[in-house]
């Protein structure tokens, strides 16, 4: 194919993904059919009340004021029916306006709805390549750019597009000759128009790409200001947000220089119609055949059929704006492959806890592999250990477990099944993970360790704080477990977290519990706590330990060394030490370096 040849299809291709696109925006009207049918019938009802105005002031024109005829009657009588046109059509505009930010508000509660929950149900790797700052664009500016489409634009399009063909009518059928002039200056606005259609929708995608930028560089130095200020990095990070921010700058002052331009292009053309009228009238009405109220009549119909030009050029400005982001969001929703099955599959009510993993390989990216062929077999309520250095694989069997990520080579089998036969929603119900780095969610404690789980009491609550040596702190809070949890948690100690993260695991009495670093931020008082309610916690329960602290893996039942993304030694602590190989070299630059007490 030739390079033209291959321009003409990407061109062809973007025209067909655009109708897609505008089709699934209509198709968001369906449920709203009869308000959308009210709404046009109120459309036309406004365009005869603008048409009708000026054939009334005519009237009163060359019936009584040219002619110097004084009729009190007639007169009052035409101007209430004027003055009640006006107020029917504030009604008329009103309920419209009303009628269509119904349906559009109610659309897009449904957009952002569909969109939250597609995401929500993306695996983790959907994760690594959309920022958060992107997809909260998608969410909050992509969707609110859709407003003025849902809320009228389409049908004020229709509505602009009827009074057009509506004042073309009656001023034909008024004067075939004026109305030549009135409309003669359309070809113009025609080639103002594509000039700008262009211009503007190369400066929407990149005013789209600039909020991301602006969204995602918000969210991740917020979240790590305190990062930032311990290394006195807030000129730097002023620096980098002030150069995204002038990107952004320089395309919302492009679009406002567009649209400011739109309004007086148009505004000097109908004052151009206008001067025309009056240049090919001015004869006739000196010599008395031509009447005066039809030439206010065409003025004041050239007048609103630029109107409605004009609001067309805005609309379309709107309609360029949501084509775009319907794009964005429709990029999220077509996403299929990245979407995980939480429905299908069979049960698993009665998990006992065997995991075993077979000739296992897996990358993050196609051939960077992290897990090497390993295989290993956990029994029913064993408490195992994984050790390794930084990136040898550990927590990314956390995530295979879980299925937060597939294989690409071997199987995992928990009970003797393929992870991939469970139904994903009642795997996940029967593990429980404990993260080095807690997430606690705005609320209350107890909200945080129910997770919305109704079928947890207070008591259990209450019975999974004890347990997880919590209960002390918490009860020592004015409000106990209704005390406030702010964002992220951050009104609590990193211990504290942790504590409270351990709580939320053992709340929902898991067949499988894993700790990933979770001991990291305990000090040692809390920590031996913690061992002694492990106890009863791992008491019948498959355990999973991924940590540094020699105290927290030494009485695992068995103890897996990782080192690039394979399993090199297995046995228990004694076993591993006799050996004299990568554990022992572990454990004593971990003593030499005064992190483990003996």
């Amino acid at each position: 194919m030739t390079a033209s040849n291959g321009k003409k299809h990407d061109r062809s291709e973007d025209i067909y993904n655009k109708k897609a696109n505008v089709a699934r925006l209509l198709s968001y009207f369906i449920p709203y059919i009869p308000h959308i049918v009210l709404a046009i019938i109120v459309a036309f009802a406004i365009n005869a009340t603008v048409i009708i105005k000026p054939r009334i002031l005519q009237r009163v024109i060359d019936d009584y004021l040219v002619p110097e005829i004084y009729d009190k009657t007639a007169i009052n009588r035409l101007g209430f029916v004027y003055f009640g046109l006006i107020l029917l059509g504030a009604a008329l505009n009103y309920s419209q306006s009303i009628l269509l930010n119904y349906v559009g508000q109610n659309i897009m509660h449904r957009l952002r709805t569909e969109l939250f929950n597609k995401i929500q149900r993306m695996n983790m790797s959907f994760f690594d390549h959309f920022s958060s700052g992107r997809l909260l664009t998608r969410v909050t500016n992509d969707v609110e750019a859709l407003n003025e489409l849902f809320s009228g634009v389409l049908i004020n399009l229709f509505r602009d597009t009827v009074m057009i063909i509506g004042l073309v009518w009656v001023m034909f059928s008024m004067d075939t000759t004026l109305a030549v002039v009135a409309i003669c200056t359309v070809p113009v606005i025609a080639v103002i128009a594509v000039i700008y259609r262009k211009a503007a929708r190369k400066n929407f995608i990149r005013m789209k790409q600039a909020v991301a930028r602006i969204n995602g560089f918000l969210a991740e130095n917020i979240t790590g200001m305190k990062i930032v200020q311990i290394f006195h990095r807030e000129k730097q990070k002023f620096e980098e947000y002030n150069a995204i921010e002038k990107d952004y700058f320089d395309s919302s002052l492009r679009e406002v220089i567009l649209n400011s331009l739109g309004k007086p292009i148009v505004e000097v053309i109908n004052n151009l119609g206008i001067a025309a009228l009056v240049w090919v009238c001015a004869g006739d009405i000196l010599s008395g055949s031509f009447e005066y109220g039809v030439l206010y009549t065409f003025i004041s119909y050239v007048r609103e059929f630029f109107q409605p030009i004009n609001e067309i050029a805005d609309k379309y400005t709107s309609l360029q704006s949501a084509v775009i982001s319907s794009e964005r969001i429709f990029e999220i929703m077509d996403i299929e492959d990245k979407v995980e099955n939480l429905d299908t599959g069979i049960g698993c009510e009665n998990l006992h806890g065997e995991i075993e993993f077979q000739n296992v390989w897996f990358a993050y990216e196609e051939g960077n592999w992290i897990l090497k062929d390993v295989s290993f077999h956990i029994k029913p309520g064993e408490t195992v250990a994984f050790v390794g250095a930084t990136g040898s694989g550990k927590s990314t069997i956390i995530s295979l477990i879980t299925r937060f990520y597939d294989i690409q080579k071997g199987k995992i089998l928990i009970d003797g099944v393929d992870i991939k036969e469970y139904r994903l929603t009642d795997l996940r119900r029967k593990i429980a993970v404990v993260l080095q780095d807690v997430f606690l969610f705005t609320g209350d404690i107890a909200s945080n360790i129910r997770l919305n789980n109704d079928e947890l009491t207070d008591e259990d609550v209450y019975k999974a704080l004890k347990v997880a040596c919590a209960d002390g702190f918490v009860n020592s809070l004015p409000d106990g477990i209704k005390s406030e949890v702010k964002e992220r948690g951050c009104t609590f100690s990193s211990g504290q977290r942790q504590l409270l993260s351990f709580a939320r695991a053992v709340a929902l009495n898991p067949a499988i519990l894993i700790l990933d670093e979770a001991t990291a931020y305990i000090d040692t008082e809390t920590e031996e706590m913690i061992q002694k309610s492990l106890e009863n916690v791992i008491a019948g329960r498959t355990s999973i330990l991924i940590a540094h602290r020699l105290s927290t893996i030494r009485k695992a039942d068995r103890i897996y060394v990782i080192d690039d993304g394979r399993i090199v030694e297995e046995g228990d602590h004694e076993t591993l030490m006799n050996l004299n190989g990568l554990y022992r070299s572990y454990v004593e630059l971990s003593l030499s370096k005064g992190i483990e007490e003996k």
